[in-house]
């Protein structure tokens, strides 16, 4: 039996925790969830649920929508002046339920489009390592 598939924001965001934090190698092991709010309810506007920190350094803000998640990239200080952060990770950003805005915000509409998410935070990470 093939399973629904996931679009609910709430479920989303689990899922990217769980992707962040459940790792111990490369640039996820420098990854790690912060200020997370176990209470979050998804809500149109988008609600705060986590944030990311880098190296302990936060880098992002997930937010919990009824039908998404998103990753708002923050911080620019894992970045050459070249090639923001937000940029590097928006440039990464591919494939089906996944969009990148221009305001660094990455949106993920589905369980699915969860692993190429974190594939492209990677990428904006190690951008020139």
């Amino acid at each position: 039996m093939v399973e629904d598939r996931v679009t609910d924001g709430k479920r989303i965001a689990q899922l990217l925790s769980s992707e962040l934090s459940g790792r111990d190698r490369g640039v996820l092991g420098d990854l790690s969830v912060v200020d997370a709010d176990p209470d979050a309810e998804p809500a149109p506007d988008g609600t705060v649920g986590y944030g990311v920190a880098y190296r302990d350094e936060r880098v992002g803000t997930v937010r919990l929508h009824p039908d998404a998640a998103t990753l708002s990239i923050e911080a620019d200080t894992v970045a050459d002046a070249d090639h923001p952060l937000a940029d590097r990770v928006a440039d990464a950003v591919d494939g089906p339920d996944l969009s990148a805005t221009d305001d660094g915000t990455v949106r993920i509409e589905s369980g699915a489009a969860v692993k190429r998410a974190v594939d492209a935070l990677i990428a904006g990470l190690s951008h020139g390592r």
